[in-house]
């Protein structure tokens, strides 16, 4: 019931085709006293759904789809573990909630299928990241974005500290050496001093701190890197910083780290820390596809007509689509012509024609990028690069 968003999670609710599906969205509160109101707004989004479904002459479905959701407006372990946001949705069979890491519009919708674009604008997002917090008594990954960060549960092929790791093979803690990795005193800005078991010992303790980052390396790459895609911000002393990156074969892992001792940092301090790293990076990013958008533009090879992207969608052209963040546009939707045409009276089919283009592009293969509205090289909403 607090699953992160991944492209796997994104895909099992694209393929919801089980109508009714129900979407219930709502900014929620960390603290007290503000969290108190949440589960009150919640129920008024409840009702909201139950009178769409009954609107649509679904009424007989309501009690058992709505059921889940009443469950948690009196459950106050629930709301006393919010974040800034809550998407819950719901079909036959099927209910999931992710909280979420920023503050999302409310929204309650009844329709043929999931309503996706502020979940898919969140996961798609250009700045969100990862953090891995090593110590040699700790393994902790944590991802977020420029607002937020929370922690993640490790997978369980993922060793929480050396001891996990190496067990039986990690050199006794009553052998001599330096457990921190120094081969001398010097090297920690210590007076000099001699250790008794000498060179040979320390080697031992090297090869474990060694041994140690890569199997925390290979069990962050399998378990999360691979399945979030999402880049990778090391998080460790000086020293430590330089050995694991010996070790590692991470291909999403940033040069540039946190060189602290992360048992000192508060989340708030690793959160502005960790976007000091991803801030110029974030931005190259999306500079990159706004200029990939203008060249491509003059080629012929990009649009911003939304008529033309639902077109271009059915034809499997739309190779990255930009959609500009907290935008709807009502509009007549129609898959398998590919028609995308916006409107301003009741003949909308669609509360939003965005959020089926979204949906539309990664249905054929295509990535969307979700832009801050100041940053959006377009005035309709979206903005289209073509493969071909």
């Amino acid at each position: 019931m607090n699953r992160l968003l991944d492209r796997e999670t994104l895909s099992q609710l694209l393929a919801k085709r089980d109508a009714p599906c129900l979407s219930l969205y709502q900014p929620t509160h960390r603290s007290f006293p503000e969290r108190q109101q949440d589960p009150i707004r919640f129920k008024h989004l409840v009702r909201q759904l139950e009178e769409s479904l009954k609107q649509q002459g679904r009424a007989d479905q309501a009690k058992s789809l709505l059921k889940p959701f009443h469950d948690l407006i009196d459950d106050p372990d629930f709301w006393n573990a919010n974040r800034d946001g809550l998407a819950v949705f719901a079909a036959k069979d099927y209910f999931e909630v992710f909280r979420l890491q920023r503050s999302v519009p409310e929204l309650a919708v009844a329709n043929d299928r999931m309503h996706l674009k502020p979940l898919l604008r969140i996961a798609q997002s250009a700045d969100r990241y990862q953090i891995l917090a090593v110590t040699l008594d700790s393994v902790r990954l944590f991802e977020g974005n420029r607002d937020s960060l929370d922690e993640v549960s490790l997978g369980e092929g993922v060793p929480k500290n050396v001891e996990e790791a190496l067990g039986r093979e990690l050199t006794e803690k009553g052998q001599t050496g330096f457990p921190q990795g120094f081969g001398r005193a010097s090297e920690r800005g210590d007076p000099m001093q001699v250790e008794s078991g000498g060179a040979g010992r320390q080697d031992e303790i090297d090869r474990d701190r060694d041994r140690f980052f890569r199997e925390v390396d290979r069990a962050i790459l399998e378990h999360h890197s691979r399945k979030s895609k999402l880049p990778l911000i090391l998080a460790a002393l000086p020293e430590h910083q330089f050995h694991f990156r010996k070790q590692s074969h991470n291909e999403f892992l940033f040069a540039e780290g946190i060189e602290s001792d992360v048992s000192l940092l508060s989340p708030d301090d690793l959160r502005q820390k960790s976007w000091i790293v991803m801030q110029p990076r974030y931005i190259k990013r999306l500079e990159g596809f706004i200029n990939q958008y203008g060249e491509s533009h003059g080629q012929g090879l990009a649009t911003d007509q939304l008529e033309q992207i639902g077109q271009a969608t059915l034809e499997g052209r739309v190779a990255t689509l930009l959609v500009e963040a907290e935008r709807q546009i009502p509009g007549v939707a129609d898959k398998q012509q590919g028609k995308a045409i916006p409107v301003e009276d009741d003949t909308a089919t669609t509360p939003d024609l965005l959020d089926e283009l979204t949906i539309w592009t990664l249905e054929q293969g295509g990535e969307v990028i979700s832009v801050p509205t100041e940053r959006m090289p377009t005035e309709s909403g979206a903005a289209a690069i073509y493969r071909y």
